[in-house]
């Protein structure tokens, strides 16, 4: 571990003591994927957040929160990760519930190439380096936290009958006016900033 692992463990755990209980293995997996996302962001630009203690919050804090509060989700339970970019929301989950089978998408090239090396140890994680419009794969869920929301459901419901978002409230606010699907009230991040966790089913899914 780096000097930095009893900084990063405790303000991760910190930050989610109230919502997220991590074992001393998910915090350790959780700072090699985070030591390798400071290596390799000086050289191709996989966040813009620069403050460490931002990027705890931003990135680990958010997928976990959205993880830890992910509908109906049991067993081995497969998802797609759109756009994943550094591993967010989908690298967190999959190290928080390893019984969830977890797809990387990512076009960017040189970001699949860091999503291999970070998801190196964790065996149900796989990278997808294509469009998520050329996927030929369903899934039970789609879940994404920087991609359009709209660029997401309109993947569904041949991707996947359910989807779960992190979104701003003003975009949420948009998206329940979409007739296509059926919302579970959402849920506040903890943090600020006006973000939202959520999640929906297709409404012929949810009618069948």
């Amino acid at each position: 571990m780096g000097d930095d692992f009893p900084w990063f463990a405790s303000e991760l755990a910190g930050k989610l003591k109230p919502y997220v209980e991590l074992n001393d293995g998910q915090l350790g997996a959780l700072y090699e994927h985070y030591q390798l996302l400071m290596r390799w962001n000086s050289k191709i630009n996989l966040t813009s957040i620069r403050k460490t203690a931002d990027i705890v919050v931003r990135h680990y804090c958010e997928s976990l929160f959205f993880a830890a509060n992910m509908p109906d989700a049991l067993g081995s339970t497969s998802f797609a990760d759109i756009g994943s970019g550094a591993g967010f929301p989908g690298v967190p989950m999959a190290i928080l519930r390893p019984e969830w089978r977890i797809t990387l998408v990512e076009s960017h090239q040189r970001k699949a190439v860091f999503l291999r090396e970070s998801s190196r140890g964790l065996t149900n994680v796989v990278v997808a380096a294509k469009r998520a419009e050329e996927l030929d794969l369903h899934f039970d869920w789609l879940v994404s936290r920087a991609v359009a929301p709209n660029d997401v459901l309109n993947l569904m419901p041949k991707g996947a009958e359910r989807v779960g978002l992190l979104v701003g409230t003003g975009d949420f606010e948009v998206l329940q006016r979409d007739g296509r699907f059926v919302w579970t009230p959402p849920i506040s991040v903890p943090w600020g900033d006006n973000r939202l966790c959520v999640y929906a089913v297709s409404r012929e899914t949810s009618l069948s």
